[in-house]
């Protein structure tokens, strides 16, 4: 195989068909020789049934589906790991990433790029959104070690070299963005306006937005521990500087009575400091007990061969039946 093209999807029944058809479209005029890995990350709804069908009806179709849902991650994990093509792209089932994209990315790929990254504008997003995602990655640009670009997702396309390296990467705690700046090799990126969903719901809520931010933020760096370390060595000069104070006035003014407000101001002050240099570590310490666990990334309940098997058995037991 020449391209492979994995596609996670969660509950996209309702657009599968489409997209399948659309990917179809766009690749087929091209000449190339190509796969669609489709990975089912547990879909509650027919997700499943409808990649059976379509694995029955096109040899260039492969499927896996898990046991449950374990998060995107995991899916483009496993379709990478399924995936036999010399380049990989990675998009989404919904077709905000356009299928029409695909013939460009595959013409810079032959230009020697490993990476060919499909970069979104935020048109069409709202006001409050757009404002913390542009807030959000200028945080990112300064604390994390790795770049990390506003607009660069999943939607990608990676030679087999660069599969190979993430592949390599065997931590349980994926961030992708992160992990495909990590890798490095050629990039090049290009711009496209951004699509809306063409059925069903957004499955990124904003607190699921914001535990995948706070993972991108804790993978690539250490520095929120620096930052606990700093915050309390600028909180003891502080209170030692405040204590020189107070023995200065007590030597030139007598003793004074402490004020109540300011000692629960220090103490609540101090107390919340505390508390959320204990929970940076905590966040840390977490991590690092669930990568020494060593966990599969996903358990697989099915796959394209598994349907055929079945298939094919249903087909002997009829063939048998017959007088």
């Amino acid at each position: 195989m020449e391209i492979s093209v994995v596609v996670p999807c969660f509950d996209e029944s309702e657009v599968i068909d489409v997209f399948h058809e659309t990917v179809l479209a766009a690749l087929e005029p091209t000449g190339a020789d190509f796969e669609l890995c489709y990975v089912d990350d547990g879909s509650r709804d027919a997700t499943v049934d409808r990649l059976r069908e379509l694995a029955r009806a096109d040899v260039r179709v492969r499927y896996t589906s898990f046991s449950r849902n374990f998060g995107k991650e995991a899916a483009m994990l496993a379709g990478m790991r399924m995936a036999r093509g010399a380049a990989v792209v990675l998009m989404d089932a919904d077709l905000q990433h356009p299928p029409e994209l695909l013939p460009r990315m595959l013409e810079l790929h032959q230009h020697g790029y490993d990476q060919v990254v499909a970069q979104r504008d935020r048109s069409g997003e709202g006001a409050v959104r757009k404002a913390f995602s542009r807030t959000y990655y200028r945080l990112v640009r300064r604390f994390m070690d790795v770049e990390v670009v506003d607009g660069a997702g999943d939607f990608r396309l990676l030679s087999r070299r660069a599969v190979e390296a993430v592949l390599t990467l065997p931590e349980s705690n994926r961030f992708s963005k992160g992990l495909f700046s990590w890798i490095g090799f050629d990039t090049v990126s290009f711009r496209y306006e951004n699509v809306e969903r063409a059925a069903g719901a957004s499955k990124w809520g904003g607190r699921r937005l914001l535990n995948y931010g706070i993972d991108g933020l804790l993978s690539f760096n250490s520095r929120p521990l620096r930052l606990a370390i700093h915050t309390g060595l600028w909180l003891f000069l502080s209170a030692f500087a405040y204590a020189l104070w107070i023995v200065a006035n007590a030597l030139l003014d007598g003793v004074d009575t402490p004020g109540y407000a300011t000692l629960i101001t220090a103490i609540v002050g101090l107390s919340g400091v505390q508390l959320a240099t204990l929970g940076v570590i905590g966040e840390y310490v977490g991590r690092i007990y669930h990568e020494s666990k060593r966990r599969p990334h996903y358990v697989v309940r099915e796959t394209e061969r598994d349907a055929g098997r079945r298939a094919g058995a249903g087909r002997s037991t009829a063939r048998a039946g017959r007088p």
